[in-house]
């Protein structure tokens, strides 16, 4: 199995890839990352470079035909599994899922109230609400906000906002967030870097679904 970590969670200020590959050595999984990843080419694909992202396409399908291919990014998860030709490929949280279920990682429930945030590219787009909540729910209480699964709202992030419109970007997050806090939730968790770098620092504690289980799965 390869670990293909993505841009977001590779390059930037979280520990998102580290609590991954903890998980991941907890349960005894074998697998290897690539020294020498690119990325997955969804900002090309999503900002209309299409001929710069079938290269980049072509260039990771030539390494990544074959194997499972194991994502920690909602993004990278939609691109590889939607955009790619015949790629194998699970999100963590569906795999982590699937360990939770095989009792190779075991954890005890707390008493912690958690929020999700529902990705657009891991829900909407791909059709994945129950995994990630099956596995917050195994250690603390997840408590839904007003708009969850289909009808979640964006965090403000995707489709180039962020960088072409932070602001309006900004606006969303802060929104988002009013739905989390009104909760009662002690934290909200995410299952995309992305949205996790957007959401953060806005009165609530933001972690991803890999961070999550590191920091509160070990008490």
């Amino acid at each position: 199995m390869i670990y293909f970590r993505g841009c977001t969670a590779r390059e930037k200020e979280t520990s998102i890839a580290d609590a991954t590959e903890e998980l991941l050595k907890l349960a005894g999984v074998e697998y290897r990352v690539l020294d020498d990843e690119k990325c997955c080419g969804s900002v090309l694909l999503r900002t209309g470079f299409i001929e710069e992202a079938q290269e980049q396409i072509q260039k990771n399908t030539e390494i990544l035909s074959g194997e499972l291919i194991l994502t920690s990014c909602a993004g990278c998860y939609k691109t590889l599994k939607q955009d790619y030709n015949d790629l194998d490929v699970i999100h963590i949280s569906q795999f982590l899922s699937q360990l939770i279920d095989e009792n190779k990682l075991n954890f005890h429930k707390k008493d912690l109230n958690v929020t999700y945030h529902d990705s657009c590219h891991l829900g909407r787009h791909c059709n994945i609400f129950d995994e990630p909540r099956n596995v917050i729910s195994k250690l603390a209480n997840l408590i839904e906000m007003e708009n969850n699964h289909e009808n979640s709202l964006c965090c403000g992030a995707g489709g180039g906002v962020k960088s072409a419109y932070p602001e309006i970007a900004s606006q969303m997050a802060d929104s988002r967030i009013s739905q989390a806090i009104g909760t009662d939730a002690d934290l909200l968790v995410t299952p995309c870097p992305f949205c996790k770098l957007n959401l953060k620092d806005r009165g609530l504690d933001v972690l991803d679904l890999t961070e999550f289980l590191v920091k509160y799965g070990g008490e």
